[in-house]
């Protein structure tokens, strides 16, 4: 059961959601954000909170952020790249009902205030960025610990705005491992 109000960027998006769960929808219409978008998303945080839910694509990160930056304390969802995928078309559309529930349990709070658990030595050391293959891992790990698919900077932001611990990192790595260890 979900309680929180969830935005999402259009129409397409609601439908896709109300096939998975019924809920409350907030749409942004795209980048085409009506007047009062960020005064009713405040207000349903403080009422029930938010989850914020875009498209795993460059528009859907850009509108995260205008809302994040503006409205603190929301949740976020993240739906990877190839359950959200038709054709060439990317969106919350494009999943399964399933897909749509898993990502919005897993969905994770970000913090507001700075916290530096994670570094960029963290990624080297677990190959996440600066070797072949790190955009693979990173897509993997960020599917495990539900914090989607992003660039390395991205990633350690969200490793360390998303209150991942150190030992759930260590842990999805683990599984990674092992999964690769079976695959062999």
């Amino acid at each position: 059961m979900i309680k929180e109000v969830i935005v999402v960027e259009g129409k397409d998006d609601v439908s896709a959601l109300k096939r998975a769960i019924d809920c409350e929808v907030i749409t942004t219409s795209g980048f085409g954000y009506p007047d009062d978008l960020i005064e009713r998303i405040s207000l349903a945080n403080k009422n029930k909170g938010v989850i914020i839910f875009t498209d795993p694509d460059f528009a859907g990160e850009k509108i995260r952020n205008f809302i994040s930056t503006r409205v603190k304390g929301c949740k976020h969802a993240f739906l990877s790249r190839e359950k959200a995928i038709l054709n060439d078309n990317i969106g919350i559309e494009n999943a399964k009902p399933e897909d749509i529930l898993q990502a919005l349990k897993g969905a994770r709070y970000e913090s507001s205030e700075k916290r530096n658990e994670f570094s960029k030595a963290d990624l080297l050391k677990n190959g996440l960025s600066g070797v072949g293959g790190s955009s693979y891992k990173r897509d993997v790990l960020g599917k495990i610990l539900s914090i989607g698919y992003c660039n390395s900077k991205q990633f350690l932001k969200r490793l360390n705005n998303y209150g991942i611990s150190r030992s759930e990192f260590e842990a999805a790595l683990e599984r990674i491992e092992n999964e690769n260890e079976k695959g062999r």
